[in-house]
């Protein structure tokens, strides 16, 4: 590693020419970055994390150990990845057929969380605090703000921005226990109102 850079990398990982990484990004044991990938700044991937060409993590996303980010993966800023969550970018692989041309793009919104052991199947989009729990397997686009839990993942309630779970009244008004920020829930969708 450059002793100039201004990002941590551990000496067991690999950071291959060309891959970009952001300040105050910490990368440790035994991960792989592959060139063209683009991590922000103040970000963290944890133990045998691999991060392939092309995928883009915006600042502060935090990625836990074992963890691989294929091609086509984006993920805004604040991005939270659990311990041993799954991507795809195939949706039929044969181990005999070629398929890297029909790779499809998932993409996180900020703020989105993706618990341990999930799934996230290839060409979704995950809205912004959208909150996965441990083990759900998504395999539809999650609106801002949803709860996904089980197999296959469905929405079971609403999170604020802070990870709490928002309970609504009869007028579709709900508070975060914590912020105190404010939410409406209106025609399926959740929208912060302060």
């Amino acid at each position: 590693m450059d002793p100039a850079a201004d990002f941590f990398v551990h000496e067991t990982a690999v950071i291959d020419e060309g891959a970009q990484i952001g300040a105050g990004t910490r990368i440790w044991h035994f991960s792989h970055v592959m060139p063209e990938a683009v991590i922000g700044e103040a970000c963290t991937l944890g133990q045998n994390v691999f991060v392939a060409k092309g995928v883009v993590l915006g600042r502060n996303v935090k990625v836990q150990n074992n963890v691989s980010i294929y091609e086509g993966v984006t993920c805004e800023e604040d991005v939270f990845l659990g311990p041993s969550m799954v991507f795809t970018n195939v949706i039929n692989p044969r181990s005999a057929i070629n398929r890297k041309k029909e790779y499809l793009q998932t993409r996180l919104e900020k703020g989105a969380t993706v618990g341990a052991n999930a799934t996230i199947i290839c060409g979704l989009h995950i809205g912004a605090y959208a909150f996965i729990g441990a083990g759900a397997v998504v395999t539809k686009d999650v609106p801002a703000y949803a709860l996904i839990t089980g197999v296959p993942g469905r929405i079971t309630g609403w999170m604020s921005t802070y990870g709490h779970r928002l309970h609504f009244n009869e007028e579709g008004l709900a508070e975060c226990p914590e912020s105190g920020e404010r939410y409406r829930w209106k025609e399926h969708r959740v929208e912060r109102i302060d």
